[in-house]
């Protein structure tokens, strides 16, 4: 009902361990090589074994914004997986799955003897190659993408795989069930194929990203996987400390040294290092901290989505010191809000924040080109010519932007403390100079207010209805004005990259417009829509959200404002 005659949506459902994450991304290269623009979403359990997993890939010849609801081929590597999903199945769609778990003699079935065509561990490579012709792929392309993955293996395995491939091809172009393939593809553009997590990493590192400390978390930590791939290269250091505390700490002393520095963290490993947040606020380092939300409270659902960690980010640490909270709307934001989180980190010298979830952490999605230029490989200071002895650290400005010098890059002495200081960096506990020193860190906020990510708007400016969503939760949002829209309903929405400064000039322009504000969220509580109310004034006529660990759908959203509209 809700997607285009332009889109194949493909689901693998099977257990961890059945190797359907490789089928998902060998099937989701191959299609993007093609020149199929794709979106692939994940939901797995927290287990190495066993439990019901399902890779789905969205593909067209468009964008996809959003995960499918339902599915033209769904690919059965468990038994789980047809009684959980059958039902979704698009009419004229296809199950295939192994004749132990598939009934052949039902319509849209597809029984096939994976068994007959090879060992065991090459099953889901079978599978992959009767997907292949289904789907209506060359299996020259799906080949090399096979070779590609197993070449480090090389030998008896690569033979193996592809040998697999081919058999499960073979098979496949024998029977007479239909192809379910996409139309043919279109003109080939430049496209790269990255997740969310694989754009932070890039954006740090062009922003000169010197060096990263973690303490390994589900979903974030594919980031500094990511970062480690290029490190050498990038001349960029990274440590795996004993905790998060160490992480951060690691971070802020090497900022303070003139390392441009990120932490990759979730919630949980989030909420420990609160303190050293603090030290940067106080110290004025910058570092930049990327948050992949999951849900909670304590352990929650390790390897699932939420947006409930809005306020956790907003307000950690104790006392009060300027910070920007970025929240990416797509895999391609990921890369430029990062590299803004750097720009502002270094320009304002305090604490920023990327705060995603695990669906865009873990979404493969084609993008176009990121741009090539790189931030400056040092961090930003001032020019120890320049700077009159004594050297005052913390300089009262109008601005709050004190010159920064780095230790022993100059005669200068380079004081610091994490304790109330003067301007020197010198401890000082006089309620007047706490005042000066308080109000001047405060005053970078003001700084930061200027420069704050603009939401984007969806549907036009006529409307009566207006969706106001943050993060990850774009896509989906857009995808049901569009509905809306198509159904004759006056809709659009507005989605945040930034929560923090809130784009207040835009909210009141957009909202004052609207009959009717409804945020869509991921949590239960309405973060979002309480923070603008608290700023702004700005009241919801109504709020969507969701909270069981799945993602936002369209399908769900459109359901939740029946009744509403």
């Amino acid at each position: 009902m809700l997607k285009s005659n332009k889109i194949i949506d493909i689901l693998i459902g099977g257990e961890a361990g059945q190797g359907l994450a490789t089928v998902g991304s060998l099937l989701a290269r191959s299609l993007a090589s093609r020149g199929y623009e794709i979106l692939a979403t994940q939901t797995y359990l927290s287990r190495i074994r066993g439990g019901h997993n399902t890779y789905q890939i969205r593909a067209g010849l468009s964008s996809p914004r959003s995960p499918g609801e339902d599915f033209d081929l769904i690919l059965a590597l468990d038994r789980e997986t047809i009684p959980l999903h059958g039902h979704r199945l698009e009419s004229g769609g296809l199950v295939i799955g192994d004749q132990e778990i598939v009934d052949a003699s039902l319509a849209g079935t597809m029984a096939v003897p994976f068994r007959e065509m090879g060992p065991s561990r090459t099953m889901n490579v079978s599978a992959l190659g009767v997907l292949t012709h289904v789907a209506g792929l060359p299996l020259d392309v799906v080949e090399s993408e096979v070779r590609w993955a197993f070449s480090k293996a090389g030998g008896k395995i690569l033979d193996d795989n592809v040998a697999a491939l081919r058999a499960g091809y073979g098979w496949a172009e024998k029977q007479d069930k239909g192809r379910r393939g996409l139309p043919p593809p279109g003109r080939k553009k430049k496209r790269m194929l990255m997740t969310g997590n694989d754009a932070i990493a890039l954006g740090a590192l062009a922003s000169g990203l010197k060096f990263c400390a973690y303490y390994p978390m589900t979903p974030a930590t594919s980031i500094v996987l990511a970062v480690t791939r290029f490190s050498e290269a990038m001349g960029c250091v990274v440590e795996q400390a004993e905790d998060e505390i160490s992480a951060v700490n690691m971070a802020v002393g090497a900022s303070f040294a003139g390392a441009p520095s990120l932490v990759a963290t979730s919630g949980g490993g989030f909420a420990l290092m609160t303190e050293g947040v603090s030290l940067a606020g106080m110290t004025e380092t910058p570092i930049v901290i990327a948050v992949a939300q999951r849900p909670g409270p304590a352990t929650g659902l390790p390897t699932r989505t939420e947006q409930a960690d809005l306020n956790l980010v907003l307000y950690a640490g104790h006392g009060e010191f300027p910070r920007a909270v970025l929240t990416p709307t797509s895999v391609e934001e990921c890369f430029l809000a990062t590299k803004r989180a750097f720009y502002l980190s270094e320009k304002y010298q305090t604490p920023v924040f990327v705060l995603t979830d695990q669906h865009l952490a873990d979404s493969l999605a084609t993008i176009p080109p990121l741009p090539a230029e790189t931030g400056d490989a040092g961090p930003a200071t001032a020019d120890p010519a320049e700077v009159q002895a004594p050297y005052r650290r913390y300089a009262l400005t109008q601005d709050g932007i004190s010159p920064r010098l780095l230790p022993g890059f100059s005669h200068h002495l380079v004081r610091a403390d994490s304790d109330e200081h003067n301007e020197e960096g010198v401890i000082e506990e006089d309620p007047a100079n706490r005042i000066l020193m308080h109000e001047k860190r405060l005053r970078k906020g003001a700084g930061m207010e200027q420069e704050v990510m603009e939401p984007h708007l969806h549907g036009g400016e006529g409307f009566q209805t207006l969706l106001v969503c943050w993060g990850s939760s774009r896509g989906a949002v857009e995808d049901c004005i569009d509905h809306l829209r198509s159904e004759g309903i006056m809709a659009s929405s507005l989605s945040l990259p930034q929560v923090w400064p809130l784009p207040k000039s835009a909210l009141a322009k957009w909202t004052q417009k609207a009959e009717k504000v409804i945020f869509v969220e991921g949590n239960a509580t309405g973060q979002l829509a309480r923070l603008v109310r608290a700023e702004t004034g700005i009241e919801s006529h109504g709020m969507i959200t969701r909270y069981d660990g799945l993602a936002l759908t369209t399908g769900y959203i459109v359901n939740a404002l029946k009744g509403m509209i």
